[in-house]
């Protein structure tokens, strides 16, 4: 599709008489249909959009900031059709479906955040990619380096080393500093009344479990759960896990 100049592209699958749900990837960016996205489309309409910038969808050069990812995609909902949705974010993914929520809460049945980075952490820090090389980044996203392994390879390809790539250029545009979180955020979450699931892996070692309290302190509607045992990337190491609890959630 085209918003505001830009080709923007997603992937969906799915059908039925439910909410659809948006699916927002991490700051890595989208490699594809997910055994995730699988789960998920077996209980009803499931889009996943290359984040503007990202993947195959071009890069706003204007953007600076999560929030303007935010805008581009309401932008992107309304020429695909959709006023009503439940979101899923994963990481990054997740701060960008929370400035969706602060600025129209009204388009959203349901909040899902998964491992969101977004606000400053009270305890702990977040681990930051630019300080390393990526693959070292991307294996400190997994609990089991055995689950890395099996999906990227001991060896990731070339193709992956791109996406990584070209992913964390335009994540080093719209989060370096402060890194990962904003100052404005916590101040706005309380006026979301949309009812929330955040999501944390027990074994998280990139964004702390102190975030995840700290979302759910701010917003008014919000639980949290933990998948013990899962790192960062839950929905790579435990996909059915953490598809049934966001279909029960949405349900």
């Amino acid at each position: 599709m085209q918003v505001a100049g830009l080709r923007v592209q997603y992937l969906e699958a799915g059908a039925g008489a439910g909410t659809p749900l948006l699916v927002l990837h991490r700051s890595t960016g989208n490699p594809g249909w997910l055994p995730f996205h699988e789960e998920l489309s077996g209980g009803g309409r499931t889009v996943v959009p290359d984040l503007p910038g990202y993947g195959q969808s071009e890069r706003p050069d204007w953007a600076r900031e999560p929030r303007d990812l935010a805008i581009l995609l309401h932008r992107a909902l309304d020429h695909i059709g959709l006023d009503r949705v439940s979101v899923v974010g994963l990481g990054f993914g997740g701060w960008v479906a929370a400035e969706m929520a602060v600025l129209q809460q009204q388009r959203f049945e349901r909040l899902v955040l998964v491992g969101a980075p977004g606000i400053r952490p009270d305890e702990g820090e977040i681990l930051d990619q630019m300080m390393m090389a990526f693959e070292v980044y991307v294996r400190a996203c997994f609990a089991d380096q055995s689950a890395f392994d099996a999906e990227f390879g001991e060896q990731p390809d070339a193709a992956t080393r791109e996406l990584w790539d070209f992913s964390r250029e335009m994540t080093a545009r719209l989060t370096w500093k402060p890194y990962m979180w904003d100052w404005r955020l916590p101040y706005l979450l309380p006026e979301v009344r949309t009812p929330a699931l955040l999501v944390w892996g027990g074994e998280d070692g990139v964004v702390p479990r102190s975030v995840g309290r700290q979302y759910r302190d701010a917003l008014p509607e919000a639980r949290l759960e933990v998948v013990e045992g899962a790192g960062h990337m839950v929905e790579v190491e435990r996909p059915p896990e953490l598809a049934a609890l966001v279909r029960a959630f949405v349900a």
